[in-house]
């Protein structure tokens, strides 16, 4: 960590401890009336190009494209939705290695009106329950290390912190440091 400013340093480090803090932390949570969470489909593609375009300025994959979306749908992502009187508000993924029985709970997006309704966290928790059926035997994410709300997520569906990767992506058109958390299913 001695690559980043104290100042920025002492924010992840917060953010960290906050995480770490609400580690098991799952409560009975309302969401909002009219909530759909589903797996997406190819006739979803367009949707959530857009939604990804509305959330970055910036991201490490083309996930602005919906042949990209269509392409990785056919072979190894599998996307999830977030709905409200059926429209898409937010979107996730999870991005599998299936000969190591792994995937990357990843390209978590929510429209700046729906934030705060803990989206993310049903979101992952549907996530997990179709990598459990399709026997992947570990999950993770890199979060961004600034994004208290991320972090918080994974800790309390009882992510491990694992470390934080310093200056690591560019996404929101800069680069940042990303948190990793981890989980055996």
């Amino acid at each position: 960590r001695s690559a980043m400013e104290p100042q920025l340093r002492n924010k992840i480090e917060d953010n960290i401890g906050i995480a770490k803090s609400k580690q098991n932390g799952m409560t009975l949570l309302t969401f909002p009336e009219n909530l759909k969470i589903r797996q997406l489909s190819q006739r979803d593609t367009s949707n959530l190009a857009e939604i990804y375009k509305d959330v970055f300025d910036s991201y490490p994959f083309p996930i602005f494209e919906e042949e990209y979306l269509e392409e990785t749908m056919d072979s190894h992502i599998d996307y999830f939705g977030a709905f409200i009187n059926n429209d898409l508000v937010a979107a996730s993924s999870a991005e599998m290695d299936k000969n190591a029985k792994n995937a990357e709970m990843t390209d978590f997006a929510t429209l700046p009106d729906y934030r705060g309704n803990n989206l993310s966290m049903m979101l992952l928790k549907e996530m997990e329950a179709l990598m459990r059926s399709k026997k992947m035997k570990t999950v993770y994410t890199i979060a961004r290390a600034l994004s208290t709300g991320m972090n918080v997520t994974f800790s309390k569906m009882n992510y491990v912190f694992a470390g934080t990767l310093i200056n690591n992506t560019n996404i929101a058109g800069k680069i940042e440091s990303m948190n990793v958390w981890y989980k055996n299913l």
